[in-house]
């Protein structure tokens, strides 16, 4: 990824051509938060801008969040961090703009040529420590950690995407099923759903540099809920690591939060290990090895020149007075009218009369004629609106009678200094009543909710249930697991291409009276309908589903994220 072609892509036709102000210049790449853009600030200086996707941005709680995030993120100051310079979590849509870092993705580093060497580890490890040590600094657990999130410079590297992961945690990726996060760099109790803290970075960074000692994830691949259950249940094998970093790996992956490597213990333990490069600063030696040379990056947007001035046609005057003379430019103006000879000057001030006056003429016929046409306008609007509240039938309203029953609620009731009538009868008040308004169920996010055999999950706050007394339970029994439900209705949904919207699972749902549905052909992605008997409707998108030991109680469980519509059945 040194060429800069492939790091630098042009703009396509739907990426926007500026910002916020900021021009942009290239496309630098898309994530699970939205695409990133090459901009520049007025000085010059490279920058990063990341536009948020919209099914975030359409979240409140993704908007609330997402401001905290930033004011924290704003007091960040590290030498190994992309420094934010900007941003706006009201923007349309959201957006933040950090420090442009010339470098590689360490993933791609260790893509293209294997695993790095051991004097390299160590200063990743030291690098990224200290930025986690800024960044922990403000108040921020990262949550995110991973190979892609770490970009190598030439003198070492940058810890990015700080503060805008736990903004994307609890938001409307739920609707579409995305979930955000990588599994294979999660600690135990981040995979589990249980407390997060600074101590869950740590962890990542002990998998990212193992990540960059081995050249693959250090729990394997494949599915997530595999890498996840080896996480959170197994003892990852650190015999292939260098002897060198295998102790402090090890120290980062301890199991016991408590039991982990402080950063600053991290950093001292990893200039010993470096021992005279260390203090002789030969870390960018190592960094510029790797990376290779800098790729240029592109110069900022041209702003556009304007087409010089050109003067307008002249307009034709329907009336038997001579022709327009020209603009009025001053003599010195290029494409001013030659100088007018004394003898010709008083013909042309008649002339300049004459067309005055017929403009004139034109505009304010012009303005009764508009006149005339708003006033027939208002009364034919007086009247078809008399008609329709004296009983006739409204045809958009399907044949019914506006003054037959009118609902409103109670503020809108107050507004208009009406009376609803909630028994069903005609609204009295100022004689006319309006159409009500149908609003759409608003979409409450509930990321990652944990179920398993001595928990549910209910409809009512809070949703997440520490007994079985909520609307739907999780049970493992001699086939396999599955979700139950007295009083809920719960519906998988077949189709592979649906959308996790309302009136997909409204479709589900329709003729849909199972109270159970076994997970066994169920992922990581899945998505299930919940109906209650009050007419909510919940989605779960499955994110981890560790059922594999059923048969063993106590060790299976379910997590998804859940999006609730109330009354929307």
């Amino acid at each position: 990824m040194n060429n800069a072609t492939e790091v630098f892509q042009p703009l396509q036709a739907d990426d926007p051509p500026r910002v916020a102000g900021y021009r942009l210049a290239a496309r630098l790449g898309a994530g699970g938060m939205g695409r990133v853009y090459l901009s520049h600030t007025r000085g010059g200086r490279p920058l990063a801008i990341k536009v948020v996707r919209p099914e975030l941005a359409d979240d409140p709680e993704f908007r609330r969040r997402f401001r905290r995030e930033i004011t924290a993120a704003r007091r960040v100051r590290g030498a190994y961090t992309a420094e934010l310079i900007d941003a706006d979590a009201d923007g349309v849509p959201p957006w933040l703009a950090t420090l442009y870092v010339p470098g590689p993705a360490l993933s791609e580093v260790v893509a293209r040529r294997g695993p790095l060497p051991v004097p390299a580890v160590l200063w990743l490890m030291a690098g990224v420590a200290e930025a986690l040590q800024a960044i922990h600094g403000a108040g921020i657990v990262h949550r995110d950690l991973k190979p892609s999130n770490v970009l190598l410079a030439s003198d070492g590297p940058r810890v990015i995407d700080f503060g805008i992961s736990l903004a994307a945690d609890a938001t409307s990726h739920t609707v579409t099923g995305t979930a955000i996060g990588t599994p294979s760099f999660m600690a135990p109790e981040q995979a589990s759903g249980g407390e997060v803290t600074p101590a869950t970075d740590v962890f990542a960074l002990g998998q990212t540099a193992a990540f960059a000692a081995l050249g693959a994830p250090l729990y394997g691949d494949g599915p997530a809920v595999n890498v996840l259950y080896r996480i959170v249940h197994s003892e990852p094998d650190l015999a292939p690591l260098p002897e060198e970093v295998r102790p402090l790996i090890a120290r980062c992956l301890a199991a016991d939060p408590e039991r982990r490597a402080t950063l600053a213990e991290i950093v001292d333990l990893c200039r010993r290990r470096l021992g005279p490069d260390a203090d002789a600063g030969a870390g960018p030696a190592v960094w510029q090895e790797i990376t290779g040379p800098e790729v240029a990056v592109p110069a900022p947007a041209p702003t556009p020149v304007h087409p010089p001035l050109t003067m307008a046609a002249p307009v034709t005057v329907t009336s038997a007075a001579p022709a327009p003379v020209g603009p009025l430019l001053p003599p010195t103006h290029p494409f001013a009218p030659p100088p007018e000879r004394a003898e010709e000057r008083p013909g042309r001030r008649r002339r300049a009369v004459l067309i005055g006056i017929a403009a004139v003429t034109s505009v304010v016929g012009t303005l009764t004629v508009m006149a005339l046409i708003l006033t027939q306008t208002a009364d034919w609007v007086r009247q078809q609106t008399g008609t329709r509240s004296s009983g006739t039938p409204d045809p958009a309203a399907g044949g019914r009678s506006a003054g037959s029953t009118s609902t409103k609620s109670p503020d809108t009731a107050a507004d208009t200094g009406t009376t609803a009538d909630t028994s069903g009868g005609t609204a009295t008040g100022s004689g006319t009543s309006a159409a009500p308004s149908v609003t759409a169920p608003h979409p409450e996010a509930y990321p990652q909710v944990w179920v398993d055999e001595k928990s549910s999950l209910s409809f009512k706050e809070p949703v997440e249930r520490k007994n079985r007394k909520g609307d739907v339970r999780f049970d493992c029994k001699e086939i396999g697991c599955a979700l139950e439900s007295d009083t809920s209705v719960i519906e998988n949904v077949w189709d592979n291409k649906a959308q996790g919207t309302l009136e997909t699972c409204r479709d589900s749902l329709t003729a849909s009276k199972n109270h159970s549905l076994t997970l066994n052909v169920a992922a990581a992605g899945s998505l299930i309908c919940v109906k209650s008997r009050s007419g909510d409707i919940a989605l779960l998108v499955i994110t981890v589903k560790s059922t594999a030991l059923w048969d063993r109680p106590g060790i299976s469980f379910m997590t998804a994220d859940m999006t609730i519509w109330r009354k929307a059945a």
